[in-house]
């Protein structure tokens, strides 16, 4: 069984690396200052914080699940609390030869980043979705690391928190930028996804998997495209400007539409047939997407 090390706090973070902890729910890393050692007793590490890691170098080699992270030079990872990241086993080899920012949650309470801090959702990014950086874009994000590092320096006084934590959004909204010019970019991750998808659908709608698994659902879809969920719905909101479930709601209603119009075919085979559980479940969605339920399209009234 893999062993897995819990790291709770930034205190033992820091310790770990031989790190003073300047403040117990921030810290700013310059691995270019950090001692590695030369073996881990550990196969994966989980984090009870946030954590940013920015590596300019490529010796470090970071794993979900299966997969290498798509975490070259001049690239970021975000991870979230208690996700589990698979290191290989020579050494301190997780760490990045760059620079990390790691924030606990108790950080961002009574801030307005506490409630948005979910709309970041590169924070739940997997493989092959690490944000590849400019020149200039890596210049605007270690401006902002060194921001938030003096800050954390700086004498604590009533700003501090304040000034922290803006800061990080701040840097958090410029990633969000990036991601999205990324996704115009990186044709070889978004080419032809709502293609894909439009494929992986029709074919699911085609076969017995409804009756046996129900209505396709984005964790499905993205699974199959070997993107996270959260990446997935991103890249089909920007192409799309329709969530991921919204989109799949459409195709599957396109083919209601379809078996409606053939009369052998009743309200409640046709509900079946697309995975609902019950029919009730399937005309409710209907007359949300069409204005009418699926009788009165069949009838024309």
């Amino acid at each position: 069984m893999k062993k897995i090390g819990v790291i709770k706090t930034i205190h033992d973070y820091n310790t770990i690396i031989g790190l003073e902890t300047t403040h117990p729910l921030v810290s700013f890393v310059d691995f270019s200052k950090v001692k590695t050692t030369t073996k881990r007793e550990v196969e994966a590490l989980s984090f009870g914080f946030y954590s940013i890691f920015f590596k300019e170098g490529k010796n470090c080699t970071l794993k979900y699940g299966r997969n290498n992270y798509d975490y070259q030079e001049g690239s970021l990872i975000f991870i979230a609390p208690n996700q589990v990241v698979s290191i290989e086993e020579d050494g301190l080899d997780y760490q990045p030869n760059g620079f990390a920012l790691l924030f606990h949650t108790d950080l961002l309470l009574r801030t307005s980043l506490m409630q948005g801090i979910k709309d970041f959702s590169f924070f739940s990014y997997n493989v092959t979705e690490a944000l590849h950086l400019s020149e200039k874009e890596k210049e605007i994000i270690v401006d902002s690391f060194r921001k938030i590092d003096y800050e954390i320096a700086h004498s604590i006084d009533k700003h501090s928190k304040q000034l922290i934590v803006a800061n990080i959004e701040l840097l958090l909204k410029y990633c969000l930028r990036f991601y999205d010019r990324q996704f115009i970019t990186r044709d070889n991750i978004t080419n032809g996804i709502v293609e894909k998808l439009n494929h992986l659908l029709y074919n699911y709608l085609e076969s017995n998997k409804p009756q046996t698994i129900g209505t396709p659902s984005v964790s499905y879809c993205a699974s199959v495209l070997n993107l996270s969920p959260n990446y997935f719905g991103d890249l089909i909101k920007k192409e799309t400007g329709k969530s991921a479930q919204e989109y799949i709601h459409t195709i599957i209603i396109d083919k209601a539409k379809e078996k409606i119009v053939d009369f052998n075919n009743s309200i409640s085979q046709i509900s079946n047939e697309l995975g609902f559980k019950y029919p009730h479940h399937f005309t409710r969605l209907f007359k949300q997407k069409v204005g009418i339920t699926p009788l009165e399209f069949r009838t024309g009234s």
